[in-house]
C-alpha cells in the first residue's frame, strides 16, 4: 500500500508564501498536500495572496479558489487557522484580532510546541532591510523574480514532455548566487536576534522563499519555504518534534493519469481515513 493512501495527522502544519493570485502559484501542489496532511492548527505565515500582483493584474484560475475552500473546509472539521500576513498580503494587518470565516488573523503569534518550546511565528518582511526601506526596490526585485518563475513554468512544461520531473529553476538559480546566499544568511541572522531579545526558544518564518531548519545561537530558526519554488511546510508531531516536507518529492500524483485530483474529488465524503500519530 502506498504511503499516500492514508492522511498524516499532525499537531501543528506552517505554509507561507503561497502566492494566490500569481502564474507561479504551484496550488495544485498545495491541493495535494492538503488532501493527505492534516493538523490541530495550521499557521499560514504570510504572502498566501499576493495582493501586490492582483493590483496590477487579476489571476485567480479555479485552482487558487479551490485552495482556499480546501482551507475553509479545514476549518469546519475543527482546525484551529492562523494568518499571519506578510508584506504581499499586508492590507490583511489591519485586520488583526478579526476572524474570516473562522480563520483568525494575527500580526504574530507564540506557539508553544508539545514539548514546551516558544517559537514566534512571524513572517519575516520586518527583517528584510530592501522591503523595509526601499519598497520601490522590492518592486523591482518582484518583477525579476515573476521573469524567472515565468521561465521556470515553459522550462518544466519542455522537461514533462521529455518524462522529467518538476525541477525549480529560480530556486537553482538563488542557491548558487553568492549574494543570494550572504542575504539568507543575514536575513535568518536577523530573525534570530530578534528571538534572543524577545526571550523565545525559536522561531517560525516565511519571505525569502528558503526553506531551512538549524540552530544559530542557540536559538531554533525555521523556515517553512514557499508553494512558488520548493512546495515545502513545516510540520510539528504529538510529541514536539518538527520537520521539514518537500511536497514535490512526495505529492499524490495518480499514477495512470499522472495528475492530481480535481477539485470536485476532494468532497468531505471522499477524504482518506486518519491514522493519529503516524507519520
Amino acid at each position: 500500500m502506498s504511503h499516500m493512501s492514508r492522511m498524516r495527522q499532525y499537531r501543528t502544519i506552517w505554509i507561507s508564501d503561497v502566492h494566490l493570485g500569481t502564474r507561479g502559484c504551484k496550488a495544485d501542489f498545495l491541493i495535494d498536500f492538503l488532501r493527505y496532511n492534516d493538523a490541530e492548527t495550521i499557521y499560514l505565515v504570510g504572502d498566501i495572496i499576493d495582493g501586490w500582483r492582483l493590483k496590477r493584474s487579476w489571476y485567480w484560475p479555479q485552482a487558487h479558489n479551490d485552495v482556499v475552500q480546501k482551507v475553509l473546509r479545514k476549518v469546519r472539521k475543527g482546525a484551529q487557522v492562523i494568518y499571519v500576513p506578510g508584506n504581499h498580503d499586508e492590507w490583511l494587518r489591519d485586520y488583526t484580532l478579526m476572524q474570516f470565516g473562522g480563520v483568525d488573523v494575527a500580526e504574530e503569534v507564540i506557539h508553544v510546541t508539545a514539548d514546551g518550546r516558544r517559537l514566534l511565528v512571524i513572517h519575516g518582511d520586518v527583517f528584510d532591510a530592501v522591503v523595509k526601506h526601499a519598497r520601490w526596490l522590492a518592486l523591482l526585485g518582484d518583477g525579476a523574480y515573476t521573469a524567472a518563475i515565468w521561465l521556470n513554468r515553459y522550462f518544466n512544461k519542455a522537461r514533462r514532455r521529455l518524462g522529467y520531473q518538476y525541477w525549480s529553476l529560480s530556486a537553482y538559480l538563488k542557491h548558487r548566487v553568492k549574494n543570494a546566499m550572504q542575504y539568507i544568511g543575514s536575513f535568518a541572522d536577523a530573525v534570530v536576534d530578534e528571538a534572543l531579545r524577545r526571550g523565545v526558544d525559536g522561531v517560525v518564518c516565511g519571505h525569502i522563499h528558503y526553506a531551512e531548519m538549524r540552530e544559530i545561537k542557540g536559538v531554533l530558526y525555521c523556515n517553512d519555504g514557499d508553494w512558488v519554488e520548493s512546495c515545502t511546510a513545516l510540520v510539528e508531531h504529538f510529541d514536539g518534534r518538527l520537520e521539514l516536507i518537500n511536497w514535490i518529492d512526495e505529492w499524490a500524483l495518480d499514477p495512470l493519469t499522472g495528475r492530481v485530483p480535481a477539485a470536485t474529488e476532494l468532497e468531505e465524503e471522499d477524504e482518506v481515513p486518519v491514522l493519529i500519530g503516524m507519520d
